[in-house]
């Protein structure tokens, strides 16, 4: 029996095949599982990153709450077109913090993982309220609730404990302090900025809303999210060309 004729064991004999099938998964699986035994971790660290600060984390919990992820996906892919479109592709460690994450599975609008920054907060707010008022095109239902309804962060410091105890490295003064973190992380000028800044580099302060009258809402949260997000990592750092197909 010649080399090439040797496949011929396996399709007359059912048991051998089986077994032949049986042998090859068993070694991909190994493969693949026990090194998960002694990693400590399976995403590398990215210098930035960095958990949500609680008015960040609340922005987040109302993005998913109204099923923004089920028309945006947060994962630029590593092909030349997405990235000239949306930035640089995603790392693993940009969802490291996410419980789930963001990606999606698909687009009915786009990619927001590189949007922080990108546009104004007045654009975002103009946007939720009203988005055939920036995007002529667009078919998102409005949100202009959002911004007539008051934050509850009542129990701020247990959703902080609560992903701490998932594995996010909130340490106890970030626990202590997140009522009072995510106030002046909505206020323009408060003195308690610097601690914030401490606890959570590159966080962004300011009346997201544009409101007057002191109310921090579910729209100042969500803008405050959506203008962090991609903004943690210095991308000038990698090389996109030499990484993408």
């Amino acid at each position: 029996m010649s080399l090439w004729n040797k496949h011929a064991i396996f399709e007359k004999n059912s048991i051998v095949l089986v077994a032949g099938i049986v042998g090859a998964v068993s070694i991909g699986g190994l493969v693949e599982i026990v090194p998960l035994f002694y990693l400590k971790n399976t995403i590398e660290e990215v210098e930035g990153m960095r958990p949500y600060s609680p008015l960040e984390l609340a922005g987040r919990t109302i993005y998913v709450r109204e099923g923004c992820y089920n028309c945006h996906s947060q994962m630029v892919r590593p092909l030349r077109d997405e990235v000239e479109r949306y930035g640089h592709y995603s790392l693993a460690a940009e969802s490291m913090y996410d419980r789930p994450f963001q990606w999606g599975s698909k687009r009915t609008g786009p990619d927001l993982a590189r949007v922080g920054g990108k546009y104004s907060d007045a654009w975002h707010v103009a946007h939720l309220i009203d988005p055939r008022s920036v995007v002529p095109g667009s078919i998102m239902p409005g949100y202009p609730f959002l911004f007539d309804t008051p934050l509850d962060f009542a129990n701020v410091e247990r959703e902080l404990r609560v992903q701490a105890m998932l594995g996010v490295p909130y340490t106890d003064a970030m626990i202590e302090n997140a009522r009072t973190d995510l106030i002046v992380q909505a206020s323009t000028d408060d003195p308690a900025l610097d601690a914030l800044l401490e606890r959570y580099p590159k966080a962004q302060a300011r009346n997201f809303s544009g409101r007057h009258d002191g109310v921090i809402t579910e729209g100042d949260a969500l803008v405050a999210y959506l203008q962090m997000l991609g903004t943690l990592v210095d991308f000038s750092t990698y090389d996109n060309a030499a990484n993408v197909r």
